[in-house]
């Protein structure tokens, strides 16, 4: 009877491979990682002329109207501007000394570059903070880079995120230090500058380590250095409507939780955040969590319920804190794991960036084509915009404020500004009290028609720039389509308009 072969003994090398990846790493192991994947995150900014964030035409346009208006006509004709310390000017006071160098739009790509990496190490500063080592924590939490606040294009609250999570990091350095109280007053005074919610995030964090320390009212007390910004919110006048929770609150609770890692996929993004979440929930289940952050977690997600929609004319203001608290909750965990989890956690990270590149560099060529609306157009134009976003889409519409550029390049007047009345630095002279955002957007559904023959925009601008996968069946009386593209047409006012009723 034959001998049977002997399965061959594993190699060496393979051997010690495999024990290397079921090691525990060293606490800085994945240190450097951390700081290139960071680095790597500002990806779409770079394949990107123009930045798909949503609001960030819109930003831009308010800049340029806050850094040269005093030397254009036109600007001073159409828009008012009104400087004031308020919190929420991340951006608006970075920008100035970027435009010292480099063009506003420039300037703008800058920002929007630096703001993916900048939270990508506070978050490494986090986890090394609390736990003196960077492991699957900070690398799961990275899937949040690139949150729907950031695609949104919220750039002062992607500053303050990531700078309190930076002053989160510098509290737990600093426990015991008789100065570190007194370092934080102005520090909470700097975060609370970039924007509210991130100053309130800040609170939270600190809040969370205090009470997973001691659980009584020294916890309460604790964050007292934070706590000068109360002094705007309760002196200052603070006007607008009063905070909102909207029409259908439970239906939009509902919406913004699933959209909490709205990308592009829908089932992917789907995927991603049940499993965050059911790892969080397992994790809390078998006591694998760290409360010095996450209390702070847990009080975020649950704020996401409680708070309104609107506050201070602020939106989303609950939505933030899905994302944020599930980032948090991500750095809670307290697993001591194996490198190839550690690596395998960048599963949500990795695909999560190299989809949003590749939308970002194929729809700033759309915008780029869209822009050549512009054209030709003469400087102080008054340009009335129409955006058409598809329901069905689950993606977010990039060129939701495409016109804002319309006023960097043109010193145009359009509708598609930020600028509601006592609530923004901005405000329009001119187009009557429709002529801002949001009214220059239609979420459409598909087999509608879209009839824009009485568009009240329209009425006060001699161009229309309509944006859209969807053409409208009626146009506004007067206007004569000039030129066009796949998805957008510029048309010019030849004749007479309706007039307002």
């Amino acid at each position: 009877m034959p001998h049977e072969a002997l399965p061959e003994p594993p190699h060496p090398q393979r051997l010690e491979w495999r024990r290397w990846l079921a090691g525990e790493p060293g606490p800085t192991e994945f240190l450097w990682l951390g700081i290139v994947l960071g680095l790597l995150s500002a990806l779409p900014v770079l394949v990107a002329t123009y930045p798909q964030m949503v609001d960030y035409p819109a930003h831009l346009a308010r800049m340029h109207i806050m850094l040269t208006r005093d030397s254009s006509p036109f600007l001073q004709q159409y828009y008012g501007f009104e400087w004031r310390w308020m919190g929420n000017l991340g951006a608006d006071i970075l920008i100035v000394p970027l435009s010292w160098f480099f063009s506003l739009e420039t300037s703008g790509r800058i920002i929007s570059a630096i703001i993916p990496p900048l939270t990508a190490w506070s978050l490494l500063a986090a986890e090394w903070a609390v736990r003196r080592r960077i492991g699957m924590a900070s690398m799961l939490a990275l899937a949040f880079v690139w949150s729907p606040s950031a695609i949104l294009g919220f750039l002062n609250f992607g500053l303050a995120q990531a700078a309190a999570l930076f002053a989160f990091a510098l509290w737990v350095l600093l426990d015991g230090k008789w100065w570190r109280a007194p370092l934080f007053v102005p520090i909470g005074v700097f975060v609370w500058l970039g924007h509210v919610s991130g100053w309130g995030i800040l609170g939270i964090l600190v809040f969370g380590y205090e009470w997973s320390k001691d659980k009584s009212w020294r916890a309460f007390v604790a964050p007292w250095p934070l706590f000068l910004p109360f002094l705007s919110l309760i002196l200052n006048d603070n006007p607008g409507k009063p905070p909102s929770y909207g029409p259908a609150p439970q239906l939009y609770k509902w919406a913004i939780w699933k959209q909490a890692m709205r990308g592009t996929v829908q089932w992917v993004d789907y995927a991603m955040a049940i499993g965050v979440c059911v790892l969080l929930l397992g994790s809390l289940a078998f006591k694998k969590w760290d409360g010095k952050l996450g209390w702070a977690a847990l009080m975020m997600l649950v704020s996401s319920l409680v708070l309104p929609r609107h506050i201070f004319g602020g939106d989303l203001v609950d939505a933030r804190m899905i994302s944020a608290g599930l980032m948090v909750g991500c750095l809670c965990l307290a697993w001591r794991a194996p490198r190839w989890i550690v690596l395998a956690s960048l599963a949500l990270f990795l695909p999560r960036l190299a989809y949003t590149t590749i939308d970002w560099e194929r729809d700033s060529r759309e915008t780029e084509q869209a822009l050549t609306a512009l054209e030709g157009l003469p400087r102080g134009a008054k340009v009335a915009s129409y955006v058409v976003t598809e329901r069905r889409e689950w993606g977010f519409n990039g060129d939701e404020h495409i016109c804002g550029y319309a006023v960097v390049r043109l010193d145009a007047l359009t509708n598609c500004n930020f600028a509601l009345p006592g609530i923004h630095m901005m405000t329009i002279k001119e187009g009557g009290p429709f002529f801002r955002d949001p009214f220059h957007r239609l979420n459409h559904r598909a087999g509608r028609k879209i009839d824009i023959s009485d568009y009240n925009p329209a009425k006060h601008t001699d161009y229309l720039w309509y944006v859209g996968q969807t053409w409208p069946s009626k146009m506004p009386a007067g206007y004569k389509i000039e030129k066009s593209g796949r998805t957008w047409f510029l048309a010019r006012r030849t004749g007479p308009v309706a007039k307002d009723d």
